[in-house]
C-alpha cells in the first residue's frame, strides 16, 4: 500500500485543493490530507472546522476512486507528519510559476530532512488553477459570492461570516 500526504492550511479548502485530493487519490492507495495548525496564524476557520469540513468533502471523492482518505491536524513539521503516518511520498498543487519557485525550495528543504519521502507535483487544473484561498477569503470578507470557487458547504460557512451584499 503506497501512502502519500498533502498537507495545507485548507484555510479554507477550495475547487483547487478538492483538484488535488482527487487526483492524488487515484494515484495512490491511501492519501493523508494534513491540516496545518500555526499557532502564530489567525485563520479563519479553526482546525477543528478546516478538518470537520474536509472530512464531509473527502467522502465523495473517496467513494469515485476507491481510495482510502483520512483527514489529520499537525502542528509538526510536514516531514514528522508523513513520517508518523507511514507516507513515502508528499503531495502538492501548483498554480503558476510563483507557487512552483516556493515549492521546489520547501521540497529541497524536506528531501534534506527525510531523503526517503518524494515530493510529487500536480499542476492544476485548467478550471481551477486561478482559484486560492487567500483570494477567496478576500471576496468573501468584502460581501463577494465565493460559490464558484469552493463547495456549497464551505460557501455557506463563509456566507454566515460574511453575508453577501
Amino acid at each position: 500500500m503506497t501512502t502519500a500526504l498533502y498537507a495545507g492550511s485548507f484555510d479554507p479548502a477550495t475547487y483547487g485543493h478538492l483538484d488535488v485530493i482527487e487526483r492524488a487519490s487515484r494515484l495512490f492507495d491511501r492519501l493523508v490530507v494534513a491540516v496545518g495548525v500555526h499557532h502564530e496564524k489567525k485563520g479563519e476557520f479553526d482546525a477543528a472546522e478546516r478538518e470537520a469540513m474536509l472530512r464531509e468533502l473527502v467522502v465523495p471523492i473517496a467513494a469515485r476512486t476507491g481510495g482510502q482518505i483520512e483527514v489529520v491536524t499537525f502542528t509538526c513539521l510536514v516531514v514528522d507528519i508523513a513520517r508518523q503516518h507511514g507516507a513515502r511520498v508528499i503531495v502538492r498543487g501548483i498554480r503558476n510559476s510563483s507557487d512552483l519557485d516556493v515549492e521546489v525550495g520547501m521540497a529541497g528543504m524536506n528531501a534534506a530532512l527525510a531523503p526517503e519521502i518524494d515530493t510529487i507535483y500536480f499542476g492544476a487544473s485548467s478550471g481551477v488553477r486561478h482559484v486560492a484561498s487567500s483570494l477567496v477569503k478576500q471576496i468573501a470578507r468584502l460581501g463577494g459570492d465565493v460559490a464558484a470557487f469552493v463547495p456549497p458547504q464551505v460557501a455557506e460557512k463563509l456566507r454566515a461570516r460574511y453575508p453577501i451584499r
